[in-house]
């Protein structure tokens, strides 16, 4: 199998969600031009990275929508089940506990944890609140596979070995710090920050 670039996996959950705009509108067929209009990027663009699906078009028709939302949910792996561990209870972590549309998408937070003694042994959300000594164990019980770092950044790399040493093996980072994993280790980086700086520099620049 040919390794898909990470560019292309970025945009594959754009189209799935034009796709789903026009289920919803009973919309049968669609083709790449369509959604290439509707995304913003060249046709051609769009057409290459349907090909890492392997899913057809028909000639003048286009794609089956029913069956590209399909195709592209079992690809990015959206229709299977994944456990997460959810590490720092503070504001956005307890968001993304609240944060329903994750499920939609496969991904099930079935605790957190948190240093905080009024926390420990609540609930958010139907969620446990546990201790950090508590993770391995919790891990191996519930099979979890996936962390979510919400911790301050100061915190960041701690807990990720934390996590790394209980046997998490992808951990999805929403802090500002760029923590450091092993290499087989699964890293992916949302700076909430690093994102709001790109916003305000381009604002800035559109003013001046």
């Amino acid at each position: 199998m040919q390794k898909i670039p990470e560019p292309t996996l970025r945009r594959l959950p754009w189209y799935l969600a034009y796709l789903k705009i026009l289920h919803n509108k009973t919309t049968v067929a669609v083709s790449s031009t369509q959604i290439a209009n509707a995304i913003g990027i060249d046709a051609s663009q769009v057409a290459k990275d349907l090909s890492f699906v392997e899913i057809a078009g028909k000639t003048r028709v286009g794609y089956d929508v029913a069956e590209l939302i399909d195709v592209l949910e079992a690809f990015l792996g959206f229709n299977s089940h994944h456990k997460a561990f959810i590490f720092g209870v503070g504001s956005l972590g307890t968001a993304l506990m609240h944060d329903s549309g994750l499920e939609k998408y496969g991904l099930e937070m079935v605790a957190g944890f948190d240093i905080r003694p009024e926390l420990i042994g609540t609930k958010i959300n139907g969620i446990g609140i546990y201790a950090p000594e508590d993770c391995e164990a919790l891990r191996k019980t519930m099979n979890v596979q996936i962390g979510i770092l919400t911790v301050p950044a100061e915190k960041a790399q701690e807990v990720a070995d934390r996590m790394v040493a209980s046997g998490i093996r992808a951990i999805w980072n929403f802090t500002p710090f760029r923590v450091k994993v092993p290499d087989e280790i699964v890293l992916q980086d949302t700076s909430l920050f690093a994102h709001l700086a790109v916003m305000f520099k381009r604002l800035n620049q559109d003013v001046l």
